[in-house]
């Protein structure tokens, strides 16, 4: 998988909605292999981003914050 995709999953569990959108149109980048769809493919390429960061926010809605490991100074 692409390296630069980052982690959205906070210890504060706050992600601003451009972030979890930014991410879900970096994975179907990589996954369809088109960074800019064709007019013919641009209604499919925007509905699959628009649910995976739809599935995303909810997936970080029903888990809880990131936990501070004992080494980690306070954020």
């Amino acid at each position: 998988m692409c390296r630069s995709i980052k982690r959205l999953r906070t210890r504060d569990g706050e992600t601003p909605p451009q972030e979890v959108e930014e991410a879900a149109l970096q994975f179907v980048r990589k996954i369809s292999g088109m960074r800019q769809p064709s007019q013919r493919n641009a209604a499919a390429f925007n509905e699959a981003v628009s649910q995976i960061a739809q599935a995303t926010e909810r997936l970080l809605e029903q888990l809880p914050p990131l936990q501070t490991r004992p080494s980690d100074p306070p954020a």
